[in-house]
C-alpha cells in the first residue's frame, strides 16, 4: 500500500481474471488505470452480465466511455468494485493495442463531443416517428377505402412492411440512449417503439445489440454471428479452422446460394417471432411482454373489420417477410463481411465494423480502402 493507498496490479495480473479456468474464476477489469473487481457486479449489471464479462481481464475504457449516458453518476456505483489501480511502471493500456489509434481515437472523439457533434436533433427524431405513424394510418385506410382486393392489400402491406424497418431503425437510437439527455426517458420511448409499434421485447435487443457492440464480430462474444457453424461458415480464420476439425454442418460450399432462402425472407418471420415470445417467458420479462401484447391487440383489432382471419394472417406474415428482406440486407451487407475471429483484445476502434478495413490497411502501412458510407459509427 503505498502512494493513494490501492493495491497495485500489472496487466498481466488483471489479464488473469478472465473469469475462465478454474475456480475462483475472478473477473477483473480496467477503467482510466483503475482496477474493478466484477466478479459478483456482473450478475447485477443493468446492461446484462456478458456484455460487462466480455471485458474481464482487459482494459474497458473506451466501451465504458461509449455504452454509458451519464458517467458520474455510473462512477459512484462503482467504487465498491474498485480494488487496486495499476503500477505506475504498467502502460495505460495493454500492449497488444495500437497506441496511435487509441491515442488518436480518443482525441478524435473529445474533439467531436466538444464541438456538440453527438447532439441529437430531437426535431428529427419526432418527424422520424411521425412518418412512422402516418403511414400506419395510411396502410389501414388503403383497405378500408379500396378494399381488400389483391392491389390495396400488397399495398397496405409494403406500407407496414415499410413500418416496420423504419420503426426498426428509429428504435435503434433510443435503445442506444442516444436521444434524450436521461436513461429514463430513452427506455420509455424505446419500449413504445420497439413494443407498441414492433411487437417485439426492449430487453431482448438489448441483451443482443450491446453484446454486438461491446465485441463486435468476435466469435462467441458477439451474438450476431452465432449462425456458424450451425448454418454458415463466417469469416477466412473461423472457416478455416473449421475445414481442419473436418465440421460439417451445411454444404457451405454452396452456402451463397442458399442464403438467399435462410437468411433474408426467413429471419424474422421464422426466427425471431417465436424466439421474441420464449425470450421474454423464459427471462420473465413481464413489462416487455405486455408492451408486445399492445401491438399484436391493436393489429388484429384494426384489421378484423376489414378482413377475415385468414387475411389478417396472410397480411401479417407478409409484412414480416417485406421487413426481414429490408432488415437482413442491410444489415449483413455492412457487417458480415468485416473481419471475423476470436477476440483478440485490439483497441476499441479497430473492433468496429466500419474501421477494420481503415485501421488494417494503417497498420500495414497502405492507404485506407474506401469505407462504405452505411457502416455508420453507433
Amino acid at each position: 500500500m503505498e502512494g493513494s493507498g490501492l493495491r497495485r496490479f500489472t496487466w498481466a495480473e488483471v489479464g488473469l481474471r478472465t473469469g475462465r479456468g478454474p475456480p475462483p474464476q475472478e473477473r477483473w477489469l480496467v477503467i482510466d488505470r483503475k482496477v474493478y473487481d466484477i466478479s459478483h457486479f456482473c450478475r447485477r449489471h443493468p446492461g446484462g452480465s456478458r456484455v460487462i464479462s466480455h471485458y474481464a481481464g482487459q482494459d474497458a475504457t473506451d466501451p465504458f466511455i461509449a455504452f454509458h449516458l451519464d458517467k458520474a453518476l455510473v462512477r459512484k456505483y462503482m467504487s465498491p468494485l474498485l480494488i487496486g489501480e495499476l503500477a505506475p511502471d504498467q502502460p495505460i493500456f495493454e500492449p497488444s493495442k495500437n497506441k496511435r489509434l487509441v491515442e488518436d481515437f480518443r482525441e478524435l472523439r473529445a474533439t467531436v463531443e466538444k464541438m456538440g457533434l453527438l447532439n441529437p436533433n430531437h426535431t428529427f427524431f419526432i418527424l422520424h416517428l411521425c412518418h412512422i405513424l402516418l403511414l400506419d394510418v395510411a396502410a389501414w385506410l388503403t383497405i378500408w377505402y379500396f378494399g381488400s382486393s389483391i392491389v390495396p392489400f400488397l399495398f397496405s402491406a409494403v406500407l407496414l412492411g415499410t413500418v416496420q424497418a423504419q420503426a426498426g431503425w428509429l428504435q435503434h437510437d433510443f435503445g442506444h440512449l442516444s436521444v434524450f439527455s436521461t436513461s429514463k426517458w430513452n427506455h420509455w420511448v424505446h419500449k413504445f417503439v420497439i413494443g407498441h409499434l414492433k411487437g417485439a421485447p426492449a430487453s431482448w435487443w438489448n441483451h443482443l445489440h450491446f453484446q454486438h457492440h461491446a465485441k463486435p464480430n468476435c466469435f462467441r462474444k458477439d451474438p450476431d454471428i452465432n449462425m456458424h457453424p450451425l448454418l454458415f461458415a463466417l469469416g477466412k480464420i473461423l472457416s478455416v479452422e473449421l475445414g481442419v476439425k473436418k465440421k460439417k454442418f451445411m454444404p457451405y460450399n454452396h452456402q451463397h446460394k442458399y442464403f438467399f432462402i435462410i437468411g433474408p425472407p426467413a429471419l424474422l418471420p421464422l426466427y425471431f417471432q417465436w424466439y421474441i415470445f420464449y425470450f421474454v417467458v423464459q427471462r420473465k420479462q413481464w413489462v416487455d411482454l405486455a408492451w408486445m401484447l399492445t401491438f399484436y391487440v391493436r393489429f388484429f383489432l384494426t384489421y378484423l373489420p376489414l378482413l377475415e382471419m385468414k387475411g389478417i394472417l396472410g397480411l401479417f406474415l407478409l409484412v414480416r417477410f417485406i421487413e426481414s428482406n429490408w432488415f437482413v440486407w442491410v444489415t449483413q451487407m455492412n457487417h458480415i463481411p468485416m473481419h471475423i475471429d476470436y477476440d483478440k483484445n485490439v483497441d476499441w476502434f479497430s473492433t468496429q465494423p466500419f474501421s477494420h478495413n481503415a485501421s488494417t490497411q494503417l497498420l500495414e502501412g497502405g492507404p485506407p480502402r474506401e469505407i462504405p458510407v452505411c457502416q455508420t459509427w453507433h
